[in-house]
């Protein structure tokens, strides 16, 4: 089933745009897989899942969404590390992974799904890190201040 130019237009902005907008926030926290990583990131899942419908003769197109989802899984999987007790890139792994779903979604013509998404994890990731702050300066979370959990 092809799609016209202007819808494909349509999902491929729409991914870019909600990459976009998770790798702001990344920016802000002045974390890695910002504002010129995470639109990549969107943009090709949904052009593979675009691609996944469009050609003729692809016998399940849910092989590519699968093929897409462990592609990021080793892209994240490159993004932590791991320095004596400390693990850092976990939350970088996740927003990759997720934001390859959000371009799934766009790339699917799910808009609504993926616009309400994107806000759910903008809304995390900035009510996270003040609660994360906020928990490692109790006695009782003494434990994993300075862990990304």
């Amino acid at each position: 089933m092809a799609i016209e130019f202007t819808e494909f237009l349509a999902r491929i902005l729409t991914a870019v745009i909600l990459g976009g907008v998770v790798g702001v926030e990344r920016e802000y926290h002045k974390r890695p897989a910002g504002v010129l990583t995470l639109p990549l990131v969107a943009l090709g899942s949904a052009l593979m899942t675009i691609i996944s419908f469009s050609v003729p003769g692809v016998p399940d197109p849910t092989r590519i969404a699968a093929g897409i989802a462990t592609g990021i899984g080793f892209i994240g999987a490159g993004s932590i590390l791991k320095i004596k007790d400390n693990v850092r890139g976990i939350t970088t792994a996740a927003a990759i992974w997720v934001v390859a779903a959000l371009g799934m979604a766009a790339g699917f013509g799910m808009y609504i799904e993926a616009i309400a998404t994107t806000a759910i994890v903008v809304l995390i990731v900035f009510i996270g890190f003040p609660l994360k702050d906020y928990l490692e300066t109790r006695p009782d979370f003494k434990h994993v201040k300075g862990k990304n959990w």
